[in-house]
């Protein structure tokens, strides 16, 4: 419980003090951590598609970037570091509006400098929608 308290802190301070995360994601919802691996929802809404009205990449790229800090948060720092490297891989639509989009996202190395995060979203069928990687 514990991790999950100080996470969601690191997720408040981002809504607070980052220009990005509040206007795309202010409705992302943490629910879940522990150390190493978080879990969070965003509700797809019209801010999150593209002109075919399902999810956009951008968006999806991201909760990439923010899910890797998060996952180094979830170890304890509340400062997460800059990123150094980000891919993301598209496998499925993400979704459209009203449809909830899940990931889970984990600390797969961390180093004295540099923490190396994977990360996997799943649509409301449960389909693999993407899966990505940041280096931070």
């Amino acid at each position: 419980m514990a991790a999950l308290k100080f996470v969601r802190s690191v997720w408040e301070s981002f809504r607070a003090n980052s220009g990005l995360e509040p206007r795309l994601l202010d409705n992302l919802r943490v629910t879940a951590a522990r150390p190493g691996t978080v879990n969070f929802e965003l509700d797809i809404q019209k801010e999150h598609t593209n002109r075919l009205n399902i999810l956009h990449g951008g968006t999806i790229a991201s909760m990439v970037d923010l899910g890797g800090s998060l996952a180094v948060a979830s170890k304890g720092l509340f400062a997460t570091g800059v990123s150094t490297d980000l891919n993301v891989t598209f496998l499925n639509s993400g979704g459209k509006i009203g449809d909830t989009l899940k990931a889970e996202v984990t600390c797969d190395k961390f180093g004295k400098t540099l923490a190396y995060t994977s990360i996997k979203f799943t649509n409301d069928k449960d389909e693999l929608v993407a899966r990505g990687s940041h280096t931070k």
